[in-house]
């Protein structure tokens, strides 16, 4: 398994279609070209942890084989920053861990993973100077949310009180954004749409975590198991979502949100390509800096399957 110092080297690789950017390698060395071919990154694949692919990019198979080699996911993404697939390099063949994974039937996993996450809600509201009426309320509110969760028996009694603590935190936190609804993926207006974009990367890097120790990605533990949704991973996004709207509230205080850089066409915000490089890298930054704390989070995940650790063991992700 990789081991903290390892990981911490270890850096993810971007590559725009936009800046009609070529990759290539050479004795183990990743190399990104520009237009010109000049060399604008040369990285050494033993200190790549993922290689992220934005728009339509020419790959060859020897980068394909060095992915296995080196073990580091080749992600896709297309213009509007969805990934649509991932050249995978997990650990195969744990199978006592996936055991263990289909052998689990209880639903005290999916309550710790809701309350990380309420908590991390009321860490931000609170740590706000000067708070209005609405976000004075939702303190109130999502303490008593907390509360209610140690009585929930069910998933969906869990999911129900998600769901409703989500709509009073988002109101609060972006109410000086003129925030109206959260909706992922109809992208109505700008906030929503760099909230996808930015969970999305964040799905992308623990996912790309969870592959280090081979889980079963499509079996979930507070999300249903659907056909072709990796139901893992979306439960591990959700105690660290709160990094990523942080973020999104810093930045729009600094003014690096504008409404020019985005192209609204039939109802939908679109972020132009010419600008995806800077929205990029401040909302990559801002994972980035917590990834010890995901490193440790899915190690102790795993540990606590494979150990049959107690609840007072589950890891647990304190946003600061």
């Amino acid at each position: 398994m990789l081991s903290f110092p390892d990981f911490k080297e270890k850096q993810v690789v971007i590559c725009f279609s936009t800046e009609k950017q070529k990759i290539s390698f050479q004795n183990d060395n990743l190399i990104v070209k520009d237009e010109e071919g000049k060399i604008i990154l040369q990285n050494s694949c033993h200190r790549i942890f993922s290689l992220w692919i934005v728009g339509s990019i020419t790959i060859t198979s020897g980068i394909l084989e060095r992915s296995k080699k080196f073990a580091f996911p080749v992600a896709l993404f297309n213009g509007n920053f969805r990934c649509y697939g991932i050249w995978s390099s997990q650990t195969e063949g744990n199978f006592i861990l996936r055991q263990k994974q289909y052998s689990y039937v209880c639903n005290d996993i999916a309550r710790l993973l809701i309350k990380n996450k309420i908590e991390n809600q009321l860490r931000l509201i609170k740590a706000l100077r000067t708070k209005n009426p609405v976000q004075k309320r939702a303190v109130f509110s999502l303490e008593n949310y907390l509360n209610e969760l140690d009585q929930t028996v069910t998933i969906q009694e869990i999911m129900g009180i998600e769901g409703i603590a989500s709509r009073i935190y988002f109101e609060a936190w972006f109410y000086d954004l003129d925030w109206k609804v959260r909706m992922p993926r109809t992208k109505i207006d700008i906030l929503n749409t760099l909230m996808d974009i930015g969970y999305t990367y964040l799905f992308s890097l623990i996912e790309a975590m969870l592959n280090l120790y081979g889980f079963d990605l499509y079996k979930g533990v507070l999300h249903q198991c659907f056909y072709q949704r990796k139901s893992l991973v979306c439960d591990l996004v959700e105690p660290f979502r709160c990094i990523i709207d942080y973020q999104l509230r810093k930045a729009d205080n600094l003014g690096q949100i504008k409404k020019e850089d985005f192209i609204e066409i039939k109802g939908q915000y679109k972020l132009s390509y010419e600008k995806s490089k800077i929205y990029t890298k401040w909302l990559l930054h801002a994972l980035l800096k917590q990834k010890e704390a995901m490193f440790y989070y899915t190690q102790e995940y795993y540990r606590w399957f494979m150990k049959n650790k107690s609840l007072e063991e589950f890891p647990y992700f304190k946003w600061q």
